[in-house]
């Protein structure tokens, strides 16, 4: 099986064609094809993601990636063809919000052959609403054009699905069996949640974010503390040299713990940034040292917060797995802390390999086919929502 995957949810234009050979949970898989653009310089003036600049560059990248894609899947045939009126006439209807985009697949459609395609998957929620409808309406349009199914897919469970397979070469991977139940904790610039994954695609939310994700809190400190964005791998680059020339040093600058004794699985990192802004108010002059000593603090905090804070989940519910996802796993110190965590606790711990950590495409396709394996019926009535859900409790 063949599936394509997209993604748009927020500032990564990301296309991918994965292949799979057998059935779950055994199944191996191939990335046939693997295009992804990142949005970062353009936003980083700005010191985060502006959503209709992010609009318009999925617009403008998605049929240049996808053509890359699928010539270096080796599944692209040029040959001129003719659209239909009507076919055109439905596709137009469908891109007719996302500026410019009908006009690209249109040039493009002409000149190829329907690939050699089973499924396309796309990312339809969380994330940005604006960003999130480029994506799920190129999907569409594919679909039409193509008469393929579409699957949408939930964001956070792609970033769950990812890290279940293990690299065996470049572009080669097989699935590990996820020995459930397993507790996922996804940590990202939009989310932090601890997530019971009682078996495959069965979620419940268990822990939440009361205010900012601790993504967000790692941006809202580099700011504070006049770091280049994004700020959570300056923070942490800052925070791993602190530890590594002052390994016993006691801070001068002590962060709370938020929510560390609040007897649930919710988080709060709105309290810790207010507290390093306050800090950095008092200091006469922010030096460099001083400011890799804040870092190492703050980033203390926070692992410390989530380590505790899993280490709950996995007792209170039995758990035989930690599932580690989001942008924010890709983080040194996270995945060294967990290690620990889950030889302490005599569990396996599933963490993806770090360039599938940040938002792709890879993990959109991985997430379909599961879905597909799994019984989920394709769907062409399905809308971009940005507070998508794991689940509807």
């Amino acid at each position: 099986m063949k599936v394509l995957g997209i993604e748009t949810s927020c500032d990564e234009t990301a296309v991918c064609v994965i292949e799979t050979h057998g059935d779950l949970p055994d199944a191996k898989l191939k990335i046939l094809g693997n295009q992804l653009y990142s949005q970062v310089a353009l936003h980083a003036k700005y010191g985060g993601v502006f959503p209709n600049m992010a609009k318009r560059e999925h617009a403008k990248n998605l049929v240049p990636l996808l053509e890359k894609c699928l010539t270096e899947a080796n599944i692209s045939k040029e040959k001129k063809q003719k659209i239909s009126a009507e076919k055109n006439e439905k596709i137009k209807k469908i891109l007719e919000r996302e500026e410019g985009l009908f006009e690209m697949l249109e040039k493009f459609a002409e000149k190829i052959e329907k690939p050699d395609i089973d499924a396309i998957a796309v990312t339809n929620g969380p994330g940005l609403e604006p960003a999130l409808w480029v994506g799920v309406s190129f999907a569409k349009a594919l679909g039409e054009l193509w008469n393929v199914p579409l699957y949408p897919v939930n964001h956070m469970e792609g970033h769950i699905v990812v890290a279940s397979v293990d690299k065996v070469s470049e572009k080669e991977f097989v699935f590990k069996k996820i020995d459930h139940p397993a507790i996922a904790l996804l940590i990202s610039g939009g989310h932090t949640q601890l997530v019971l994954n009682k078996e495959t695609l069965n979620y419940e939310i268990i822990g939440d974010t009361k205010d900012d994700a601790v993504g967000e809190a790692f941006d809202k400190v580099a700011r504070i503390l006049g770091l280049p964005y994004p700020g959570g791998p300056e923070i942490s680059k800052l925070a791993e040299k602190e530890r590594r020339e002052f390994p016993d040093k006691e801070t001068a600058y002590p962060l709370p713990r938020p929510m560390i004794h609040s007897n649930d699985l919710n988080f709060s990192f709105s309290g810790i940034k207010t507290a390093v802004l306050y800090t950095v108010k008092k200091i006469p002059e922010l030096t460099g040292a001083i400011k890799q000593e804040i870092a190492r603090e703050f980033e203390d905090a926070v692992v410390e917060v989530i380590i505790l804070k899993t280490r709950q989940a996995v007792i209170e519910y039995g758990a035989r797995t930690i599932v580690i996802g989001g942008g924010v796993s890709a983080n040194k110190k996270i995945r060294e802390d967990f290690t620990i965590l889950a030889r302490e606790l005599g569990i396996e711990l599933m963490v993806p390999e770090v360039s599938a950590s940040t938002d792709n495409a890879f993990m959109i396709a991985l997430a379909g086919y599961v879905n597909i394996t799994s019984g989920k019926k394709p769907q062409m009535d399905f809308r971009a929502q940005g507070n998508l859900r794991l689940s509807e409790d």
